[in-house]
């Protein structure tokens, strides 16, 4: 039985440091790269609910910034010879990594230390450790 292993990515270096660190360590792994679009950044109309006009704009450029990073994850995983499958959320991180690893049959999360805020001085980014304190499976953090 094949391993399965998912890589959530945002673009950051460290999540892509992750994925370096799968495609070379677990090769032989069905490797999954999940990013999540988050719709924190989605403004709302005042009464807390999205415009609709306003989402669909940041749903169009979430999409457009989420292709890009996929096209980084498949070239990273192309120069080390190993083919990957992706898949795209919308929702809080830690959640869509979490629920996905459920619902896939993933056996190992790899996952850079931060994400996009890599200048925290703490060793772990909040979606690194809630994914870490919430996972079914093993999850290893890269540094």
């Amino acid at each position: 039985m094949t391993r399965q292993i998912l890589v959530p990515v945002d673009g950051s270096p460290k999540s892509l440091e992750g994925l370096e660190y799968a495609v070379t360590t677990y090769s032989e792994a069905e490797i999954t790269v999940l990013s999540v679009m988050t719709p924190h950044d989605a403004w709302n109309d005042g009464d807390g609910s999205p415009a609709q006009d306003q989402f669909e704009s940041w749903y169009t450029d979430a999409r457009d910034e989420t292709d890009d990073v996929l096209d980084d994850a498949r070239e990273l995983a192309s120069s080390h010879g190993t083919e990957i499958t992706t898949a795209v959320d919308t929702g809080e991180p830690w959640r869509a990594i979490v629920d996905y690893a459920e619902g896939n049959d993933i056996d190992h999360i790899i996952m850079g230390s931060h994400g996009r805020d890599d200048e925290s001085p703490l060793p772990l980014g909040s979606v690194a450790e809630t994914v870490m304190r919430r996972s079914p499976v093993l999850v290893s953090v890269v540094r």
